[in-house]
């Protein structure tokens, strides 16, 4: 069907994003086949004139309405951002919840939000932010000072399973605290100087601090609420569900339908709420990017998470003002449970990375610009870029296997790529397949699982070599390469190094200059990629459809989103 879709989309241009068209299109399609019943096909004809004749799309309705229908890939797993770390229940959180400051999605510097003003003193050790005296919950309690206190205190709870608890570790003696070697939260450098005023204390200085603040691990959570329903360190309670959720951000939780829709509505409460424009937004979890971009053609979505791979040359052509091709700060990469016994050996894990053909994957799979990576860190982020580790050499990969007792594949384990149900996880994954089994004569086998169950599998270890994506929660090579240190939240590959984790813990925040700091990160990238727990593939692009009344929204490195600045306007 997909070549079919593409013709249609090449000689009917003009009905591409029209749902009558779209449905007359579909209908055409359909009639082609001799084995369709007739009976079916009539009523698939009522029907689409039922759901096309007299009723408006969803972008018509949005667009008149202000509300946005949003693309959002795979159902979230929660909505608590103490618990999530994916980019499904960022888009939603971030709607719910503000930090301390917010991004400029222009520029990427951070601006106020829940604190108006901040003061650094001079060896940039502490940090004194200002909330907003008209902050408010949506509840209508006031935000305090003392609500970022206890926030914290319970992001850094052990019982919790913060896998985010590490970007906490730059304030003074947050990490002795989340590890248990403090019992006491009152030596860690956060202060409630008043109901107003917050006063954060770093071990050392640290350029990205701000940054920080912006990620929804940081973001405050209401106390009375969580409390309401249960321990506050303890998982999976029903605060975060629709009509018990007490938010400060500038939207609050109405709906939230399993597999079906996640709505938020205004919030009247939030401080800035007449400079928002949006009354509400639909986020819609589709894990089938085909899927996604057909609800797109048929004016049901305003933005879409991603596009099929095969549709970008497609779109490129025929309606390139609704397809966004921006740098992203994202690393696409296999990850490796060196605890599984045929992949302890980083010789064997550096021939499985030295037979990927990753310029055949990006030309002929992905098709998004996306770049080759033969480091994790992508390149040039601020000012820095790591020295390739290793590169396409077959030759080379077959000696390694053979060196480590495996020669041309013979006794090397069948062994399983885990992903997330997805079309395009699932074409790269079987190019991968091939490729080891043409270069290494090895046997891979394939699971696909929904996004709940994956992030499950992975967080238990219960996998071999695992699909992933890490997008860079700041713009630093830190939101990089602090996640492989011992025990991090997001490492799951069971390796650590102790000379990488001093490198990244305590050399690089000690630096007194960036040129200093970025060559202890060198370093230590250096031993990620000579040990290789993890299989860079590709350095990503965002690569979205997006309708032409959506405004307020550029591009930017981290692919961040401002709702507040978001309208919509008809008529272009």
């Amino acid at each position: 069907m997909d070549a079919d879709n593409n013709k249609m989309l090449a000689t009917k241009a003009q009905t591409l994003f029209h749902p009558i068209g779209f449905f007359q299109s579909m209908l055409s399609q359909l009639t082609l086949s001799q084995s369709m019943p007739r009976l079916l096909l009539v009523v698939l004809a009522a029907l689409a004139l039922v759901a096309c004749g007299d009723r408006e799309s969803n972008i018509e309705a949005g667009n008149r309405e202000q509300i946005l229908h949003w693309g959002n890939g795979s159902e979230p797993q929660e909505l608590d951002p103490h618990i999530v770390t994916g980019v499904p229940e960022h888009h939603i959180i971030v709607a719910l919840l503000e930090g301390l400051v917010a991004k400029d999605p222009a520029t990427l510097e951070p601006i106020p939000a829940a604190a108006e003003r901040w003061e650094i003193n001079a060896e940039g050790t502490v940090y004194t932010f200002y909330l907003r005296e008209n902050a408010r919950w949506s509840n209508g309690d006031p935000v305090t000072a003392e609500d970022f206190v206890w926030s914290w205190w319970r992001g850094l709870q052990p019982s919790l399973g913060n896998l985010y608890n590490y970007m906490y570790f730059p304030i003074l003696n947050a990490e002795a605290y989340a590890t248990g070697k403090l019992d006491d939260f009152e030596p860690v450098g956060v202060k409630a100087l008043d109901a107003h005023t917050l006063q954060v204390t770093l071990a050392n200085p640290t350029p990205y601090f701000l940054q920080l603040l912006d990620h929804y691990s940081m973001f405050p959570v209401h106390r009375a609420t969580i409390e309401q329903f249960g321990n506050p360190a303890e998982r999976g309670s029903r605060w975060t569900r629709a009509g018990n959720f007490v938010g400060n951000g500038p939207f609050v939780l109405s709906q939230w339908d399993l597999n079906r829709v996640v709505a938020v509505t205004k919030n009247p409460n939030y401080w800035d709420a007449t400079q928002v424009k949006l009354k509400g937004i639909r986020f819609y979890p589709t894990e089938n990017a085909s899927t996604e971009e057909r609800m797109f053609r048929a004016g049901q979505l305003h933005v879409t998470g991603s596009l099929p791979s095969d549709k970008i040359a497609v779109y490129k052509d025929k309606a390139p003002e609704h397809l966004r091709i921006s740098p992203y700060l994202g690393t696409y990469f296999y990850r490796i449970n060196t605890t599984v016994p045929q992949l302890k050996d980083k010789r064997v894990r550096r021939a499985l990375a030295m037979s990927i053909d990753r310029k055949q994957i990006v030309e002929r799979i992905t098709k998004g610009g996306q770049i080759p990576a033969y480091a994790f860190t992508p390149t040039n982020t601020l000012g820095y870029t790591a020295e390739d580790g290793f590169n396409f050499d077959p030759e080379a990969a077959r000696a390694l296997l053979a060196e480590a007792g495996y020669p041309n594949g013979e006794g090397f384990p069948t062994t399983e790529i885990l992903y997330n149900t997805s079309e395009g996880h699932r074409k790269l994954a079987v190019a991968v397949q091939q490729m080891w089994k043409r270069e290494l004569n090895i046997d891979i086998t394939l699971n696909n699982q929904d996004w709940k169950v994956y992030l499950d599998s992975e967080s238990s270890g219960n996998f071999q070599i695992s699909r992933a994506g890490w997008i860079g929660d700041y713009v630093d090579p830190n939101t990089f390469l602090d996640m492989w240190i011992k025990d991090g939240g997001n490492n799951r590959t069971g390796w650590s190094d102790p000379r990488y984790d001093d490198l990244v813990l305590n050399k690089s925040p000690a630096a007194a200059v960036r040129e200093e700091r970025y060559r202890h990160f060198r370093e230590a990238e250096a031993i990620l990629l000579d040990e290789l727990p993890i299989i860079p593939v590709y350095f990503y692009t965002s690569v979205h459809l997006t309708h032409h009344s959506v405004k307020g929204m550029p591009g930017n490195l981290l692919d961040y989103a401002l709702y507040k600045r978001i309208y919509l306007q008809a008529g272009e």
